[in-house]
């Protein structure tokens, strides 16, 4: 496994991405918004176009997302399933998963309760 940190948005947003096996685990830490968007956008984008089948997002330290992540994801889930793969999220926060929940944007995505069961699933 290689660990990397991606970057950060004035501390808000701090982005680590890993592979393991043929998933890439991207791991974003802090606040999902506006300003701390393309500091998501980009390694996601980069995790997909590196082949990754499986790319697990761990929301476990996601303090927060808004609307403009939610399109960063949901634009990352597309361009991943256009390549045979898919977008898992893993450990979502209770206030990240509500707004999932009122857009109706979890009946998109392969949601998963721990890292560990994103990580044992079926691929893409």
């Amino acid at each position: 496994m290689d660990r990397g940190m991606v970057g950060s948005a004035r501390g808000r947003l701090n982005v680590a991405v890993r592979r393991d096996g043929s998933s890439a685990i991207v791991t974003p830490v802090g606040e999902l918004d506006h300003h701390t968007a393309d500091v998501l956008r980009e390694p996601l984008e980069a995790a997909i176009a590196d082949g990754g089948v499986r790319v697990v997002l761990d929301c476990s330290r996601l303090d927060f997302c808004d609307s403009t992540g939610l399109n960063v994801l949901l634009g990352a889930r597309l361009q991943a399933e256009a390549g045979g793969g898919g977008i898992h999220l893993a450990a979502m926060q209770p206030v990240v998963a509500r707004v999932f929940e009122i857009t109706g944007a979890e009946a998109v995505f392969t949601v998963h309760e721990t890292l560990d069961a994103a990580l044992a699933g079926p691929t893409g």
